[in-house]
């Protein structure tokens, strides 16, 4: 059994693919066989499995979240009382709570078992830029 922290910097809302240093960390463990554990150590952000071929899915995925939460100053959003961290805030945690925060991945043959056009990827929800923690267990 091993683990990692993965730090992955945002610059605002959107999927930030990090695969490939998942891949690389997991072949660098040598485990043959095992399951990948995540979980991404905020209450406004989240973890998905996407498409990464056509980035139009991250795209289209971003401004389908922002519809259905929109910031506490649309008027929609005037129930909130949550409002003291910015517009912003809320919404990410409703975002959080309706999304993955954890996911576990098959690993098999010292590769993590994939689809050919899946991805791994922190999905932020804050508008300002983060460094965002994401737990890696590997058992």
């Amino acid at each position: 059994m091993s683990h990692r922290v993965f730090e992955i910097a945002t610059s605002g809302p959107g999927l930030y693919e990090f695969t490939a240093d998942l891949a690389r960390w997991v072949a660098g463990e040598g485990a043959m066989e095992a399951l990948l554990t995540l979980m991404v150590q905020h209450t406004s952000a989240s973890l998905v499995i996407q498409e990464n071929a056509d980035p139009e899915v991250q795209t289209d995925l971003q401004a389908f979240f922002h519809r259905l939460v929109p910031p506490t100053s649309d008027p929609s959003m005037a129930y909130l009382t949550h409002t003291y961290e910015g517009p912003d805030d809320m919404p990410a945690h409703i975002k959080a709570a309706l999304l993955p925060t954890t996911c576990t991945i098959p690993v098999l043959n010292g590769r993590m078992t994939l689809g050919s056009w899946q991805g791994v990827y922190l999905f932020e929800h804050r508008d300002r830029p983060h460094v965002r923690r994401v737990m890696a267990l590997l058992r």
